[in-house]
């Protein structure tokens, strides 16, 4: 009988947690982390990367598909069902040949429509769960457009992951979260449960347990978590993964919280999320009243022969709206990105009735 990955995440007590080293490396590292991360009750499937898709050459790419029967036999061994990376249609046959339960895509190849098309192909008849990755760039429709692609193959079992999104040179994380990314696709597709990826996120073992946290409290349904015997001395990716004990230890320290309310809390929820509606009103309504102020002033630039966009006063309304940001108790990356919101809409009023 096949793994049934959508029922086990729905049905696990959260967080459903998906735990093995980056890189299958040999038959008894797999062995050994197997072993030791089995003893841990959150613990549910057990990853290991097979192919590893490299930025440049003469990094180590995986041991390939020499390293399959140690993940699947370490699997059994553990009592644990496994899971691997593909990224082409000989990697999913070799996979299901050796017995792999879940199969997931990454990042580098969910970007790619025609890479998802050739696994969608190559998966189609079978019952395979499949995880799917963000893509490496911050598209919420492109990664919608993986999950069609699978579901239009007639596959049914599938699973985001959030790894987070591809940034030059992030002063905190490897791969900037974007949560708004992942709760858009709650948003798009409720049906399909989310586990999220503090390794890729962080690039460290440092910040895996705040990224984990605000996970669990946005209400993801998982984790994947790097997990090597000996990190240090792992062929890829060391300073991102942990030991099965560190594994714990963050598990243990994670606070979880529930989705359904005491009958005492929702009255109180209730009344502020009613309060905050009646507010989101106002605050659209006021919007709708400054977009038809632009539109007159488009008209009155048109009729005098003025440019759209003006430069400095702009820069004059964005330095003054930004320097309330204290007073107001909100972040300046926040104000500014409702500023730009509201300038675009601005320009795009007054350029609908400049040139009609």
């Amino acid at each position: 009988m096949s793994f049934k990955l959508v029922e086990n995440v729905k049905e696990a007590k959260r967080p459903f947690v998906v735990a093995g080293p980056c890189s299958v490396e040999s038959q008894e590292q797999m062995l050994d982390i197997a072993q030791s991360i089995a003893k841990n009750s959150n613990v549910k499937l057990l990853r290991g990367g097979i192919w590893k898709p490299r930025t440049r050459p003469n990094s180590f790419e995986g041991v390939g598909g020499i390293g399959l029967p140690w993940l699947v036999e370490a699997g059994k061994t553990a009592g644990l069902p496994v899971a691997t990376e593909i990224a082409n249609a000989q990697h999913v046959e070799l996979a299901l040949k050796a017995g792999v339960d879940v199969l997931w895509i990454g990042a580098r190849t969910t970007v790619n429509p025609f890479a998802v098309q050739e696994i969608a192909d190559a998966i189609r008849g079978t019952d395979i769960p499949v995880m799917i990755k963000n893509p490496i760039n911050p598209d919420l429709n492109l990664w919608i457009g993986a999950f069609e692609r699978l579901a239009k193959a007639n596959v049914k079992d599938l699973v985001g992951i959030h790894r987070g999104f591809s940034v030059y040179n992030h002063p905190k994380y490897r791969n900037a979260p974007n949560w708004e990314i992942p709760i858009g696709l709650m948003e798009k597709m409720p049906e399909i449960p989310i586990i999220n990826d503090p390794s890729h996120i962080c690039g460290n073992r440092t910040d895996l347990l705040s990224i984990a946290q605000k996970a669990m409290d946005l209400n993801f349904a998982g984790l994947m978590i790097e997990t090597h015997p000996n990190p240090d001395k792992a062929w890829s990716d060391a300073e991102q993964q942990i030991t099965p004990d560190n594994l714990q230890e963050l598990l243990n320290q994670l606070i979880l919280r529930d989705e359904v309310l005491e009958e005492g809390e929702v009255g109180f929820l209730e009344l502020q999320r009613r309060k905050i509606s009646e507010l989101d009103d106002e605050l659209f309504q006021l919007l709708q009243l400054r977009m038809q102020i632009a539109e007159d002033i488009g008209k009155y630039k048109r009729e005098n022969g003025i440019v759209i966009l003006q430069s400095k006063h702009w820069h004059t309304i964005v330095h003054k709206q930004l320097a309330k940001s204290n007073e107001l108790g909100l972040s300046e990356e926040f104000l500014r990105i409702i500023l730009d919101a509201i300038h675009q809409e601005s320009i795009n009023k007054q350029n609908s009735v400049m040139n009609f």
